[in-house]
């Protein structure tokens, strides 16, 4: 167990300055504590996207669009490539494989018949890469979750037996229904059959919700761009995504599924500091969960970074979850990690070798080791 001076030396750690706001340079590392260059990293939250995906988002109801606005230009340049441009970024940032996976809000917000379509694209250009690049890729699936959820089920069978897949990421809920809806209990039980972990990830607040806690026609929030970035990467999406966890907690699912392995990123998507109160609302219906709200968390949930190399997250994720349950991700292409970031955050992590050995890779390996 970390010692509590490491855990304050630990939440000192922040030089990295990791950072995808304008204006903000990142910091450079120095040399000294620059990384083990052999240990291998793998992050697992880095997103890609289709020419045929964003074209599709574009035709979107504004009001299921919602705030769409992070994937044009240079942005999409870098989503869409899965060649030399992606290889050299992630050489400069020290990142050795990536885990692909479709960019929020992926296929979650089309019609059965576009989900379906766009989701097998999505999934078989993903695949390419990988085949092309065996070493440095690998991929999550992404499901038609619109569609019945027989669709998903075939299509995560698919992904992972034949495609590869490593397991699958979900954006939040499918247009208005959330994560604990009876429809998508039987993609879950898919999950857990193939023993592959799903990647719980943001997506921005539905309309009414945006409406009522981000939104500010008369401007003092500082216009439409600051209420969309406050409703998604700026807080809003990280709020979505921890109550979706949440909500998938008190639905039993992990009653029902104890094997199933969940992830979170961004240090656990705002709740995991508040697993403990969190409890109170599942002693407020006795009987009805096998295991407190905190054993949940550190059994059937890892976190990974996703970036924010910043503020003493770390430890306190050490502290409440453990070493075992901490992986890592660089939310590429939406974070710039200056040159070697990535090696020089887990370098300077006052970990064992083999603690810094399992958040760079093996708790990843451990948990796609299908048998």
């Amino acid at each position: 167990m970390i010692s509590r001076r490491e855990l304050l030396q630990l939440a000192a750690v922040g030089a990295l300055g990791s950072t995808s706001a304008p204006g903000r340079a990142p910091a450079q590392p120095s040399a000294a504590g620059a990384g083990d260059p052999k240990l291998k990293i793998i992050a697992l939250e880095e997103h890609y996207s289709l020419a045929a995906v964003s074209d599709a988002w574009g035709r979107l109801s504004p009001e299921i669009k919602g705030g769409i606005l992070f994937h044009r230009d240079a942005l999409a340049q870098k989503l869409e490539d899965l060649a030399e441009p992606r290889l050299a970024r992630m050489d400069a940032m020290g990142v050795d494989v990536q885990v692909l996976s479709l960019t929020t809000p992926g296929t979650q917000v089309f019609d059965p018949a576009t989900a379906i379509t766009l989701a097998r694209a999505s999934n078989d250009a993903g695949a390419r890469a990988v085949a092309a690049h065996p070493k440095r890729f690998q991929l999550f699936a992404t499901l038609p979750t619109t569609a019945p959820a027989a669709e998903s089920v075939a299509e995560l069978k698919r992904s992972v037996e034949e495609l590869g897949c490593k397991g699958w990421l979900v954006n939040g809920r499918s247009l208005d229904r959330h994560l604990d809806h009876p429809d998508f209990v039987p993609i879950f039980e898919a999950a857990a059959k193939l023993r592959v972990p799903v990647y719980l990830h943001p997506q921005l607040p539905a309309k009414p919700v945006r409406d009522a806690y981000y939104a500010n026609p008369e401007g003092r929030l500082g216009g439409p761009a600051a209420e969309t970035r406050f409703a998604g990467p700026g807080f809003g999406w990280h709020v979505e995504t921890g109550i979706e966890a949440v909500r998938l907690i008190l639905s039993g699912i992990l009653d029902r599924l104890p094997e199933l392995q969940i992830i979170l990123g961004h240090w656990g998507e705002t709740v995991v500091p508040y697993m403990d109160r969190l409890d109170g609302v599942a002693r407020a219906t006795p009987g009805r969960l096998a295991r407190t709200i905190p054993d949940y968390f550190r059994h059937n949930f890892y976190v990974t970074p996703s970036g924010m190399f910043t503020g003493g997250f770390l430890p306190q994720a050490i502290e409440l979850m453990g070493a075992d349950r901490i992986m890592f991700s660089a939310d590429d292409p939406f974070v710039t990690v200056p040159p070697g970031g990535a090696r020089q955050f887990i370098a300077q992590a006052p970990l064992s070798e083999a603690e810094k050995a399992k958040m760079a890779h093996g708790n990843w390996e451990r948990l796609t080791m299908r048998v």
